[in-house]
C-alpha cells in the first residue's frame, strides 16, 4: 500500500510542482512563520555539509550555498522538482537525487553536519524509517531541523472569522485530496499528532533541543489583515501557529 501511495503521489507532485517554485523555502520555515534570521537555529554554516529532505525547487539549498556551506545535497520525490532545482542551483555543484525520503538510496552515512526539511517531512508514509535514515546520515553531534504544519492546524476551521475545531485530532490516519492545487492530482497525506513526531525522534536516537510553535514573522508587524477564512491567513496565524519547528541532535 505504501509503495502505491508513493507512486501515485510522485505522479501528482510532478503535475503540481510548478505551484511550489520558491515556496516554503529558507529563510522562511513556512506560511507567515518566523524566519531563520529571527530564530537562528543553524548558526555558523561555513564549510558545513548539508542535506535537504524534500529539496523542491532548490531555493533552500541556494540559501545554504549563500551562507558558505561546503556541500549541498538534496532529495525529492518529484523529478520535475529536481529538474527545477538543477536550474536554481546552476554552478553550485549540487548533488540531487529523485527518490522517496523513506528509501535508503545509499547516501553517505555519518557524513552530514545538518539535515533539514522545510514543510515536507509530514508527507512521509513511514515516519520511523525516515527519522532513522536521517539519523544515520548525520555525523555524531549533527543537527536535524524540520518544519511542518502544526499538527492541530488542519483541524482549525474558520467561518466569518470564527475559528473552531472540526474533525478528530486524536485519530491518526491519512487524508486524500482528489484535486490537489485544483489539478487532476490526487494526493494522500498522513495525519499525525505532535507527540508522534516527538516520540519517533526519540526512538530514532535523537535528543530534542527545541520545539517551536512559530509566532508570526516580524516582517508582518506593519500589515493589518482583515478577517479571512483562507486555510493560511495572517488573521488566523496571529491566533494560532501555522507551523511547528523542531531541532534535534544526534549524540
Amino acid at each position: 500500500m505504501t509503495f502505491e501511495i508513493l507512486k501515485n503521489n510522485k505522479k501528482s507532485w510532478d503535475k503540481v510542482a510548478h505551484h511550489f517554485n520558491g515556496k516554503d523555502a529558507l529563510p522562511s520555515y513556512g506560511p507567515f512563520t518566523q524566519t531563520e534570521e529571527e530564530l537562528m537555529l543553524f548558526g555558523d554554516l561555513t564549510n558545513k555539509k548539508i542535506l535537504d529532505i524534500g529539496c523542491g525547487s532548490g531555493h533552500s539549498l541556494r540559501y545554504m550555498a549563500e551562507k558558505g556551506v561546503n556541500e549541498i545535497w538534496g532529495v525529492d520525490l518529484s523529478q520535475n522538482q529536481i529538474e527545477t532545482a538543477k536550474e536554481t542551483l546552476e554552478g553550485m555543484n549540487p548533488k540531487l537525487y529523485c527518490a522517496p525520503m523513506e528509501k535508503d538510496i545509499n547516501l553517505p552515512k555519518e557524513y552530514f553536519d545538518f539535515v533539514y526539511s522545510i514543510y515536507v517531512i509530514g508527507w512521509t508514509m513511514d515516519l520511523p524509517a525516515t527519522f532513522k535514515l536521517i539519523h544515520s546520515y548525520l555525523k555524531s553531534g549533527g543537527t536535524f531541523i524540520f518544519s511542518w504544519d502544526h499538527p492541530l492546524y488542519p483541524y482549525l476551521k474558520s467561518e466569518n472569522g470564527r475559528i473552531f475545531l472540526e474533525g478528530t485530532y486524536q485519530n491518526e490516519g491519512t487524508v486524500t485530496y482528489e484535486n490537489f492545487k485544483g489539478e487532476d492530482a490526487p494526493m494522500v497525506i498522513p495525519t499525525r499528532k505532535m507527540s508522534t513526531y516527538i516520540n519517533e525522534l526519540i526512538t530514532a536516537g535523537f535528543t530534542i533541543e527545541k520545539v517551536i510553535e512559530s509566532d508570526v514573522s516580524e516582517s508582518f508587524d506593519s500589515i493589518e489583515e482583515e478577517v479571512s477564512d483562507r486555510y493560511y491567513s495572517l488573521y488566523k496565524a496571529r491566533k494560532f501557529p501555522t507551523t511547528m519547528i523542531i531541532k534535534a541532535r544526534k549524540q
